[in-house]
């Protein structure tokens, strides 16, 4: 694999075996990349090599294979420290995924710090795992949600997030890029005005964390979130990353396994971090690969994905914005990998059933982002994401698949 700009794209794809797969007979094209990336042939051999090789338990075994997995096991959290460049290895805590870290920080350390008349902050763009808990969390507490709303090219306004920050917000949560539109929050600035406010602050990378390089130090957040599955690893597995000092501080979540020092009935004494927010059996499989596919990452380059993938969703972006009928939806002056449209007159739905006769995957709906459709009064978008194994070819098909999907809904 070359590691310059010169990489050979076509021969990436074939680290990829489900790209030679064809769907009701035609090659698959699979443009859902920001619901679930594809797997490259390492990720899946990590998998097939844990389950028959060394199975077993972490953790606490004295055995042979359960030193082997716990050890394969606690190496990928190194991996995800120096992918994000976190300052300790135990601020890297597993989940199940973006979604369950976000919970957690909502219900931990939100028990602890937010009270009646505080204030949550998110903006407009966020993902339903970036509201629902906040709500809750409002809910047991008292406090209040507060938005800062998207304008019509489905962007943020520093200006609007600075007035809504004040003595009583307690934390701002926000995406680093929008799943439903591809728009790039300003972040850096987003934490430093919340830092000037003494307000904690959690970046959802869900969507940033496959295209991006990530620095929690220079970003200065109090929390950090992402999934394995959007960045070629495993489903099931989520990474927090939050500051040493924060994260001692927090109770936990879950009890059990693991999380543990010691228990009598009389009183538990909690393990240290970052097993004392990890109770029970991980997804320990899922881990092992999820560091492969890390690797696969770090050798292709985080800069050259970035490059190849703005190629790719530029390339697409002027091809459909010369197609008539069709309008962009989330036209920020900063996107990545995200093409959202509507076609006149039809419903995304058809759309999208249309082209999956034709061999090409795309998602339709509000993509768990309900009330960016509300503010465009819109009831969702068909939407097309990309990946760096993605090809120029790929998007010459699709706007012909869309062009004869235009006629036959018309």
């Amino acid at each position: 694999m070359h590691t310059d700009i010169h990489t050979d794209w076509a021969a990436v794809r074939n680290d990829f075996p489900i790209l030679r797969e064809s769907v009701n007979g035609r090659p698959l094209v699979y443009f859902d990349n920001a619901a679930t990336s594809q797997k490259p042939q390492v990720v899946i051999d990590a998998l097939v090599d844990y389950y028959s090789r060394y199975n077993s338990n972490v953790h606490r075994g004295v055995h042979s294979l359960s030193q082997q997995a716990t050890s394969a096991f606690e190496a990928v959290r190194k991996q995800v420290q120096g992918f994000i460049s976190a300052r300790h290895e135990a601020e890297i805590i597993y989940t199940r995924g973006t979604t369950e870290a976000i919970n957690l920080v909502a219900q931990s350390w939100g028990s602890l710090e937010v009270m009646e008349g505080d204030e949550i902050l998110i903006t407009g763009l966020e993902h339903h795992a970036n509201i629902v808990p906040w709500q809750m969390l409002c809910e047991r507490t008292g406090a209040k949600l507060v938005v800062v709303p998207i304008n019509d090219a489905g962007e943020v306004s520093l200006q609007d997030f600075a007035e809504k920050l004040n003595p009583r917000t307690r934390m701002a949560a926000f995406s680093w890029i929008s799943n439903a539109l591809g728009t790039v929050n300003p972040v850096f600035e987003m934490v430093a005005l919340a830092q000037a406010q003494g307000t904690r602050t959690l970046v959802d990378a869900a969507q940033a964390a496959p295209h991006s390089i990530i620095d929690v130090q220079a970003l200065g957040c109090d929390f950090l979130v992402f999934s394995a599955h959007k960045m070629l690893g495993p489903t099931g597995v989520g990474i927090l990353y939050g500051r040493l000092e924060i994260l001692e501080q927090m109770p936990p979540v879950q009890g059990g396994g693991d999380m543990i020092k010691e228990v009598r009935f009389e009183k538990t004494t909690y393990n240290e971090l970052p097993l004392r927010l990890e109770a029970g059996t991980p997804n320990i499989a899922d881990v092992i690969a999820f560091g492969k596919a890390l690797e696969y990452l770090q050798q292709l380059g985080m800069e050259n994905i970035e490059l190849r993938e703005q190629e790719l969703l530029a390339y697409a972006t002027a091809q459909l914005k010369q197609l008539s009928g069709i309008q962009l939806v989330g036209t920020a002056a900063d996107k990545r990998c995200v093409l959202s449209f509507l076609i006149e007159g039809a419903h995304p739905y058809d759309v999208g059933v249309l082209l999956d006769q034709m061999g090409i995957a795309i998602r339709t709906g509000h993509h768990c982002a309900q009330p960016i459709m509300d503010r465009f009064e819109i009831p969702g978008t068909c939407r097309a994401s990309f990946a760096f194994y993605n090809s120029f070819e790929e998007i010459d098909r699709f706007v012909t698949a869309l062009q004869k999907a235009q006629k036959m809904l018309s």
